[in-house]
């Protein structure tokens, strides 16, 4: 990791309903609890460590944030009975493309439990407010497989829009069908555009559940 550079800098961010800390080795366990919920790694169109390979995952998440690619996050709950003060997922910057102010907010998954509250919200808000805020982004990216509808959705609700598709991009491996070929939906919010995000974001966050 190059002390220099900020966009790999090991940065902790807060909110009421989220934090996101550096990732380490301590949060293997929490980790390996949570994508036991809802037995995530069997998704065939998105890649989340199994118990056996959380360790692994985080260790090569740390190696690419010593390369200068990534930045990685371990997402700690603040919401008092859904899993308050553990590690519910991880997320992360990657893609670093730090000459030219952009970043891509993927490699995110959350415990089953956990999906469908504030959290991804809140996350979203730290990661954009961070990185068009303290970062000076131009730009900031979302990628997911085409297939992953509730990704895209998800997206979407965010304010981050179509940029396209790239088909054939990469070679996807799941349990059921071994190799198949991911065809990736780009998105972007743009520094331009962050105002308006940032509002509809708030309004998201401060409106009763």
């Amino acid at each position: 990791m190059t002390p220099s550079n900020p966009f790999t800098q090991a940065t902790t961010l807060h909110h009421a309903v989220v934090s996101l800390v550096p990732l380490a080795r301590a949060h293997t366990t929490d980790l390996q609890e949570a994508t036991n919920d809802g037995d995530l790694s069997a998704l065939w169109f998105t890649a989340i460590p199994n118990e056996q390979g959380m360790a692994g995952e985080i260790d090569r998440r740390l190696a690419l944030q010593v390369l200068g690619s990534m930045n990685p996050f371990v997402v700690i709950s603040n919401l008092s009975g859904l899993h308050c003060g553990k590690a519910v997922g991880m997320t992360t910057y990657m893609n670093i493309d730090a000459s030219n102010r952009r970043v891509e907010i993927g490699s995110t998954w959350y415990r089953a439990s956990a999906q469908r509250s504030a959290l991804n919200t809140a996350c979203k808000r730290l990661l954009l407010a961070h990185a068009f805020d303290t970062l000076n982004c131009i730009a900031v990216e979302f990628r997911t497989h085409l297939m992953n509808h509730a990704s895209r959705k998800g997206i979407e609700r965010l304010g981050a829009k179509l940029d396209g598709v790239l088909r054939s991009h990469q070679l996807a491996h799941n349990p059921l069908h071994g190799t198949t070929l991911r065809d990736t939906c780009v998105y972007s919010i743009t520094a331009s555009e962050w105002p308006t995000v940032r509002a509809h974001l708030d309004f998201q966050l401060n409106k009763p559940r």
